[in-house]
């Protein structure tokens, strides 16, 4: 079978954490759980990386403003790494050529980031940390379920995580009013804070 939903499903859960795709895959390939893990996500260096990272986002990501913040930084970084699993993981199957594994992979958890990172400015709009303690953790067990269900049916987690994506997508287009009063509200604290040191 084609790796392509194993890549699809990677690249969205990337999107949303990278390092817990990272590290569920690496530990799923090193514990012989599946051989669809290509050698250098087992490697015992990515591992630890990526369960220290995966450490640091667990917190950052369930306070208030830190959130968008960390969600800003990783704008480059989780579609990197969504495109960088793909690819190894189509270089270890040899059934997708590795740079459009790496779009689809890249593309995807793309969109998906955007999806996390405008639900989180939503919620932002008021800033109080159990809603962004229960989204953060939904969020990880989300992550954790489908990369999981993707190692041992790949078709059914991919369809799972393109129905998340889609209602995620219409979600975050409905949530727009609050997203730019968000963003307007950052750039008034910035132009204060800018205002006050000048």
């Amino acid at each position: 079978m084609s790796a392509l939903p194993l890549i699809f499903t990677a690249g969205w859960a990337s999107g949303v954490n990278a390092y817990a795709v990272v590290l569920l895959l690496g530990l799923f390939g090193r514990t012989g759980l599946s051989d669809a893990v290509p050698d250098a996500l087992q490697r015992t260096d990515v591992l630890i990386a990526a369960a220290v990272l995966f450490l640091i986002e667990a917190v950052a990501d369930k306070i208030p403003y830190l959130d968008s913040f960390w969600d800003a930084l990783h704008t480059v970084v989780r579609p990197a790494a969504g495109a960088v699993v793909a690819a190894l993981l189509a270089g270890q199957d040899g059934s997708l050529p590795e740079l459009a594994a790496g779009a689809v992979g890249g593309a995807t958890a793309l969109a998906s980031h955007l999806v996390k990172a405008g639900t989180r400015m939503a919620i932002n709009t008021s800033p109080e940390p159990v809603t962004n303690i229960v989204t953060s953790t939904a969020e990880d067990v989300s992550v954790a379920g489908i990369v999981t269900l993707a190692i041992f049916h790949p078709l059914l987690a991919a369809i799972v995580a393109g129905a998340l994506l889609v209602t995620g997508l219409i979600l975050v287009a409905f949530l727009a009013t609050r997203i730019r009063r968000y963003l307007r509200r950052r750039r008034e604290r910035r132009e204060a804070r800018s205002a006050a040191a000048t």
